[in-house]
């Protein structure tokens, strides 16, 4: 019996009514643009609607092929068997499929498929519409088949990519080698219709003379390429592959363009060369005006235990070197460059290793070049071990300075570096047992060198009382070890310490109690939560300790409840202080705001290892507070504060808001530390910054953007700044379009600080992105 009459699977793109007004002027722009734009006849018409629904009707798929056979399954309204020509004709919503030995299937939708059993050769005509293994559509009028339903002779088709990409040819043909050739070809990989599914003309696509498409391969290669844009402009393409199913191909990928005062006119160009599934090469060369060219070579690799990548910039350029702030103003050409590589690798369930290396020749070159803006550049090793209940880790630290004032000399080194962690549950109280060790070694080629030891056990235990209150009891117990000498280089009394063998014990206890109270406020929920703490420990012999890893202590709401509310290990909190503070958190539909605010007080006064400005200097501390309001995603707003306990005067004023959604958004920020510190204690000086970003979106895919960053610190505030109290620092001003397929931008920025090579000035930068394009 034969199947029953299928709908027509060929029927026109189905339009939605709110598209329908805007038909007339679609059509009416659509028939201008192909009188009018250059080679509109040579490229076919990649955006013409078609059916990409599942084929209906499909019968299921044969057993797979074998050598000697090549089962094709079929339906059809009607077949006719010509027994004198040996020709089978079946017409009517005929849909073939085939299933390979490694059970992929592809299928054939057509009017009439005429199979000649003398010659083999099939014909499908009228509306046909092939999906292949990989689920890439083919839409033709006509074509030949092979018994492996293999294209032969197409006219006027357009292939539909599973990855997005279309292309669209005059004709087709299968050669020996089973690609197919396209004559006068265009590809574009850009939506054919709109957010409410009206057409649309693509934002670009690429004409070629010819175009070889690889199934073996799952590759498209153009020959005489030309990428048009918008319809109007067309520039060369050299060298372009596209992918057919996703993977990156080797290629040319787009052009870097912008301009800086220290380098001139800039234009990058980088190949991409897919080397492995698993491993990759890209190179970039850049030419200026004002300055030798760069090379720039990245490799990226991903094997069975990890992976890693390792990028190198080099050059040849005039250098103006700088050390402890001075300038030699005769500069001088040299190599100059920059390595950065990393890795990390999965030893096996519990060991893993992780390295980095960053590395250039100068302090300068990172900052001319515009690759990044970093003040140091760290390199490390670090071998771990973790498990459900334990933590190990043997670690490795360098660091290179690229301040112009440091002295690289006095940069620590850190090697080794160990640290290992366990925690035990408490059989008889239910608490917890965490034992630690620790062990760091810290030279200086110009500086003080120190080796600290230490192992400490800490006990926890946390209950709940009947009337809600969460109770934390803590005891601690520590010894340490240290080693130094040249302590004399380093200048600050409060970080040498004394050299030679040095060691302290440490024995602290403490009692943390919160109290969460719930209950419902202005149409929301509301959590109060009162907290106070109390910790205990005796006397410390803090000053004759080295003091690497402690330095930069402030008091915020981050340590207001820590144990000890030093950074690091050299430093410990002695004496006996009472701290207490109150959390509130409101929660309403779309709403949610949390608060935090407290205070401590020591009943004795340890000035010379708790300094002026730190808010922790005095008995009673200064008042800290931290405040998060949220609305929806279009809101955030975080203010941070320390007030003196005193003069009641801001300390610390920062807030940071965030208004709008990903393409129209306002985010500012602002900070004012008045710490009113000694200039001797590093990373705690005064300073006052203020910064704004924001992007305003219009015209559907038109946006302008912008950022600036001011130093609003004056020499009262800091005399060693020399800032004027309002010195903008960078700022940047751009346009952009971005649809579905393409991103063009245009950014102006100005740099006010000059530093060696690096001028300040105005850069411009062009930038340039499209989809389904290019190598990589």
């Amino acid at each position: 019996m034969l199947p029953a009459a299928q709908p027509n699977l060929q029927a026109r793109f189905p339009l939605s009514d709110r598209c329908l007004p805007s038909l007339p002027l679609c059509a009416l722009a659509m028939g201008i643009s192909a009188f009018v734009l250059p080679h509109a006849a040579f490229a076919q018409d990649v955006a013409r609607p078609v059916d990409a629904a599942p084929i209906e009707g499909a019968p299921p798929a044969p057993p797979p092929s074998t050598g000697d056979t090549e089962p094709v399954a079929f339906e059809a309204d009607d077949v006719q068997y010509e027994q004198d020509s040996e020709v089978v004709t079946a017409s009517g919503n005929v849909v073939l499929r085939r299933r390979d030995d490694q059970g992929r299937v592809q299928s054939v939708r057509a009017d009439t498929v005429r199979w000649d059993r003398d010659s083999g050769r099939i014909v499908a005509d009228g509306n046909v519409r092939m999906v292949d293994d990989d689920g890439n559509q083919l839409y033709t009028e006509q074509v030949e088949l092979t018994d492996e339903l293999k294209t032969g002779m197409m006219e006027n088709l357009l292939l539909v990519l599973r990855e997005g990409g279309r292309l669209a040819a005059l004709k087709g043909e299968r050669i020996p080698n089973g690609d197919v050739i396209l004559t006068r070809a265009a590809y574009t990989g850009c939506d054919v219709v709109d957010d409410d599914g009206c057409p649309k003309n693509p934002s670009w696509r690429v004409v070629a003379k010819q175009v070889i498409y690889s199934d073996a391969d799952k590759r498209v290669r153009f020959k005489g390429a030309r990428i048009e844009l918008f319809g109007l402009v067309q520039l060369p393409l050299l060298g372009l592959t596209v992918s057919t199913d996703g993977h990156a191909v080797s290629g040319f990928l787009m052009p870097d363009i912008k301009s800086s005062p220290s380098n001139g006119f800039e234009v990058a160009q980088a190949y991409y060369w897919k080397i492995a599934e698993n491993r990759d090469l890209t190179g970039t060369f850049s030419v200026f005006t004002e300055a030798a060219p760069m090379g720039r070579l990245e490799y990226r690799a991903l094997t069975e235990n990890g992976a890693y990548q390792i990028t190198g910039y080099a050059t040849a350029s005039q250098k103006i070197p700088i050390s402890d702030g001075r300038e030699d103003v005769d500069g001088q050409r040299a190599f100059r460059g920059y390595i950065f590589a990393n890795g990390r690798f999965q030893l096996n369930d519990n060991w893993s290793v992780t390295g980095s290396i960053r590395r250039a020749t100068d302090r300068t070159f990172l900052r001319r070049y515009d690759i990044n803006r970093d003040d140091r550049l760290r390199s490390m090793v670090e071998l771990e071990r973790i498990d459900q209940d334990s933590y190990f880790s043997l670690a490795g630290y360098a660091t290179q300075t690229l301040v112009a004032d440091r002295k690289q000399g006095l940069i620590p080194i850190a090697l080794p570096v160990v640290e290992y962690r366990r925690r035990l549950e408490d059989p008889l109280l239910g608490g917890r047992f965490e034992l630690r060790a620790n062990s760091l070694a810290i030279t200086r080629p110009d500086g003080q060198d120190t080796q600290r030891a230490f192992a400490y056990g800490e006990w926890s235990l946390r209950r709940l009382t009947g009337m809600g209150q969460e109770i934390t009891l803590t005891g601690l117990v520590r010894g340490d070890v240290y080693h130094s000498r040249q302590n004399e280089l380093t200048s600050e009394d409060l970080y040498r310490g004394m050299s030679g063998w040095q060691g302290r014990g440490v024995a602290t206890a403490a009692i943390d109690v919160k109290w969460p109270l719930v209950g419902q406020a202005f149409g929301g929920t509301q959590v109060l939560t009162p907290r106070v703490q109390l910790v205990a420990s005796p006397k410390i012999r803090n000053l004759d300790i080295p003091n690497e890893d402690s330095r930069a202590i402030e008091l915020d709401t981050g340590n207001l409840f820590a144990i000890n509310r030093f950074p690091g290990y050299d430093r410990i909190e002695d004496g006996v202080r009472f701290t207490y503070g109150l959390d509130w958190q409101f929660e309403r539909s779309r709403w949610r705001i949390k608060t935090t605010v407290g205070q401590s007080v020591r009943l004795n006064n340890r000035a010379t290892v708790l300094p002026d400005g730190t808010g922790l200097a005095n008995k009673t501390s200064d008042i800290v507070g931290r405040t998060e309001i949220r609305y929806r995603d279009f809101i955030n707003f975080i203010h941070r504060f320390r007030v003196d306990k005193d003069t009641f005067a801001v300390r610390r004023n920062e807030f940071d808001a965030v208004i709008g959604n990903t393409r129209t958004y306002l985010e500012v920020g602002y900070t004012k530390l008045n710490r009113d510190i000694s200039v001797d204690i590093e990373d705690l000086q005064d300073r006052e910054e203020l910064r704004a970003a924001g992007r305003l979106a219009f015209a559907r895919y038109w946006s302008v953007f912008g950022s600036a960053v001011v130093n609003m610190t004056d020499r009262q505030e800091d005399p060693l700044n020399g800032s004027d109290g309002f010195q903008p620092l960078r700022t940047r001003i751009g346009a952009a379009y971005e649809d579905d397929c393409i991103q063009l931008s245009l950014t102006w920025r100005r740099d006010y600080v000059a530093l060696g090579d690096v001028r300040r000035g105005d850069s411009f930068q062009l930038g340039f992105t499209l989809k389904n394009i290019g190598g990589g």
